[in-house]
């Protein structure tokens, strides 16, 4: 592989796709002697890598291209377009990701640089990266949407920032520059809120069956808050759902609701979307929010604030999750910032509001008690 800062070679696509350093000089000087399935491969090999068959590959390969790059799964939720139509909120329908890219665009113009975004789950994750490398100067990318291993091979010859995730046990690969914004303690004060202020003593969390480092770091806030003051909780979510969307939050306020026993006092969802459907399937259950059971979310979507009841939830600056992605890449690129890579903590905020029996009230941050 390269070292830091240097151009790929022929080697790296030759070993990135398994082939002879002769194979990957027909793929480019006599396409049509090479299989179709080993070319594609030495092909996607060198896009990942930015290599580029020329003389001048050095020189080409180190030009400023001026555009930065994001790469995200695409979680559209239809339910919240239809729901911010009928709001006649222009920002409503903007979810976690539409609020990081409006940060990095900001950001971005402030320097200069353009943005190329990669946002599909139809080929694949990796494809998301193939899109982007080697055509940006830098990229941020959503945590887990591609393998850390991965990004590590793009890391050594551009920045890289990984978004809203820890950074991986120091026994792995993960060499990445890292923002995330504070899950643990978000959780942690909102569910001590709920305890502590509005006597809640059987809260559930509804969280995601996907591997997800902010759903499971909130989940971990929720049970030190539990088990602070005393509250008996399972070890893992009541209810884990596919996709994080209103309509599995909804199914997920039915299937607690249907369930034989005592119900819980608080539906706690891993973030805004669920909590949203699920105040709509408790209306029409005739289920009374927060006299019946309280509901909270975490995100803090532009849309939390116009449902009724209006949403109690923890809010991430996912504005600023954005533009501080785009300042640590245009601080590696222009060497203000080099050695050893870094971790940003981003503090959260806890939206006291109606779904809890609070009202809408000034935010008070964790600790801010």
């Amino acid at each position: 592989m390269t070292d830091s800062g240097a151009a790929p070679t022929v080697y790296d696509v030759a070993e990135r796709s398994r082939v002879s350093i002769a194979t990957v000089s027909r793929v480019y000087r006599n396409p049509e002697s090479v299989r179709p399935e080993t070319r594609e491969r030495v092909l996607a090999a060198a896009r990942d890598l930015g290599y580029v068959p020329s003389g001048n590959a050095r020189g080409l390969a180190s030009r400023s291209t001026g555009v930065l790059g994001l790469c995200f799964p695409d979680s559209s939720d239809p339910d919240t377009d239809a729901e911010a139509a009928e709001a006649a909120d222009d920002d409503a329908a903007m979810l976690y990701s539409d609020q990081i890219i409006r940060g990095m665009e900001r950001a971005a113009r402030r320097h200069g640089y353009a943005l190329l975004i990669a946002a599909s789950l139809k080929d694949g994750p990796e494809s998301l990266v193939a899109k982007v490398a080697g055509r940006v100067d830098g990229f941020a990318v959503l945590a887990r949407t591609v393998p850390t291993v991965e990004l590590e091979v793009i890391s050594r010859r551009q920045p890289v920032v990984m978004l809203a995730g820890p950074r991986e046990s120091l026994d792995t690969a993960d060499r990445l520059d890292h923002i995330e914004v504070a899950n643990f303690d978000g959780q942690r004060e909102l569910t001590r809120h709920l305890i502590e202020d509005h006597g809640v003593r059987r809260p559930a969390y509804i969280g995601s069956s996907e591997e997800s480092p902010d759903a499971e770091a909130r989940f971990r806030g929720f049970l030190a808050a539990c088990r602070d003051a005393g509250v008996e909780v399972g070890g893992e979510p009541v209810v884990r759902v596919g996709t994080m969307t209103q309509a599995e939050g909804a199914r997920a306020a039915e299937v607690l609701c249907e369930r034989a026993g005592e119900r819980p006092d608080a539906f706690v969802f891993a973030n805004d979307q669920m909590a949203v459907g699920a105040l709509h399937a408790l209306e029409r259950r005739g289920v009374k929010v927060p006299g019946d059971v309280v509901v909270t979310g975490f995100d803090g979507i532009p849309l939390s604030r116009l449902v009724r009841p209006s949403l109690t939830t923890v809010h991430q600056p996912m504005l600023r999750m954005g533009e501080a992605a785009v300042e640590l890449l245009v601080e590696r690129l222009s060497g203000s910032r080099t050695g050893d890579p870094v971790s940003v903590m981003l503090p959260v905020t806890v939206v006291r509001r109606a779904s809890c029996g609070c009202g809408d009230e000034e935010p008070a941050g964790p600790g801010e008690r």
